[in-house]
């Protein structure tokens, strides 16, 4: 399984028009083949960050999402984000 997951600081008021330009993608992904989560979510506490959370079922799955679909530029809304992949070998109760 893969998970990619962090947080981005959007620029000053610019949050609102991350979140519905990246309304597409998460509509998109989750109709995705090994899409299992997908999700890109205001925090409740800071104005201008976004939570990322994404869980594929293998990275092929990821990649071929990300390879068949160039998505909107969203770039120009960030000022920082600090996102990563991780490869999860195994997964039980918390």
């Amino acid at each position: 399984m893969i998970i990619v997951s962090g947080r981005i600081q959007a620029k000053p008021g610019a949050r609102d028009a991350f979140l519905t330009a990246s309304r597409e993608s998460m509509v998109a992904a989750r109709a995705a083949p090994g899409c299992r989560d997908f999700v890109v979510a205001p925090d409740p506490l800071e104005p201008n960050r976004v939570n990322v959370y994404e869980e594929w079922e293998t990275a092929d799955d990821l990649e071929r999402f990300r390879g068949d679909r160039p998505g909107p530029d969203l770039t120009v809304s960030i000022n920082h984000a600090d996102v990563g992949r991780h490869e999860v070998a195994f997964t039980g109760p918390p």
